[in-house]
């Protein structure tokens, strides 16, 4: 059962691999990143922007989220990209069974009508935080503070795309990723549809021109560099 099940998981990053590429989504060229970093590939989720590319995104992470088997009560997107994720995968869940409440965070507090920075169903229980990635890990201490703040459980993170690479502390690398960080020293689970090594052997089966052989080397090296152990 188990290894039908990792079958079907490395189907479904394939298939979304196939997908970010296609959309534009996940592209090879030359990217700084927020670390300093000159990336030879990068993933930039708001270019799932219109209907159909949200919808199939919420499949993909509603897919891997149910086949991973972690447990959740709702569902939480952290401003700004989180909350458009939040609310298509909380749709794309309850399309499949699961229904489950959701909220998000404003920026700014809102000084009238409902006021505070929190919108949607009350924080309580597991939560289950939405996002694309997880780079610095900034943005998810942030969520993590807000949902302990109102007196729930930050439980899990579901992400698209784990690049599996040494996160950066005061300009420094360090010899762990950040989704090991949220694993590790804050006791959370993370889902990723798919990561730096599901993005390599998209490369390695589908890398008949010189051009995908260059790009794959190129990820390789910057793995070799930068990656982190699993």
């Amino acid at each position: 059962m188990g290894s039908v099940q990792a079958t079907d998981q490395e189907r479904l990053a394939q298939e979304f691999v196939r997908f970010a590429l296609e959309c534009g989504v996940l592209r090879f060229g030359e990217f700084k990143t927020k670390a300093g970093r000159m990336s030879p590939y990068f993933f930039n989720a708001g270019l799932f922007n219109d209907g159909a590319r949200l919808g199939r995104l919420a499949q993909f992470y509603a897919q891997a989220l149910l086949a991973s088997g972690i447990g959740f009560d709702m569902v939480f997107g952290p401003a700004y990209k989180g909350i458009v994720l939040a609310s298509s995968v909380a749709i794309e869940l309850a399309r499949l069974g699961r229904n489950v409440p959701f909220a998000y965070n404003r920026k700014e507090a809102k000084d009238h009508g409902e006021g505070g920075t929190l919108v949607g169903a009350p924080l309580q229980g597991r939560v289950l935080i939405v996002d694309d990635v997880m780079s610095a890990g900034t943005a998810a201490r942030e969520a993590i503070a807000l949902i302990r703040g109102a007196g729930a459980t930050p439980h899990a993170m579901a992400i698209a795309l784990d690049r599996q690479e040494m996160a950066t502390e005061n300009g420094q690398d360090v010899p762990h990723s950040a989704v090991q960080y949220v694993r590790q020293a804050l006791g959370m689970q993370v889902c990723a549809i798919a990561n730096l090594g599901d993005l390599l052997h998209y490369l390695s089966v589908n890398g008949g021109d010189a051009r995908m052989q260059a790009h794959r080397e190129r990820v390789e090296a910057y793995r070799a560099r930068y990656g982190v152990a699993d």
